[in-house]
């Protein structure tokens, strides 16, 4: 199994839009983790402009298919992302 970070680039508005979406988001949150795939999740603080999910599987496709699927996604609360394999030094 491998490791890999999702960073999200969220917009200035962020915060203030993202009540609507945030329950359909962490329901595939929970569901990702329940399967194990998804360890760790949250968004930086001061100044909240991104956010990172950290994921264990196989290979990218895992994040891939979370990333298709998320409404922050689909509906522009993320400016940019991408998916960043993480070689684990200790664990």
């Amino acid at each position: 199994m491998k490791y890999f970070l999702l960073i999200y680039h969220v917009v200035d508005d962020y915060v203030s839009r993202r009540a609507a979406f945030r329950e359909e988001h962490l329901r595939l949150a929970r569901a990702a983790h329940d399967r194990g795939e998804l360890l760790l999740g949250g968004a930086l603080a001061d100044p909240v402009d991104q956010a990172i999910l950290v994921f264990r599987s196989p290979d990218r496709t895992v994040v891939e298919e979370f990333v298709r699927n998320d409404p922050y996604i689909a509906n522009g609360l993320v400016s940019k992302w991408e998916i960043r394999p993480w070689t684990i030094a200790i664990e």
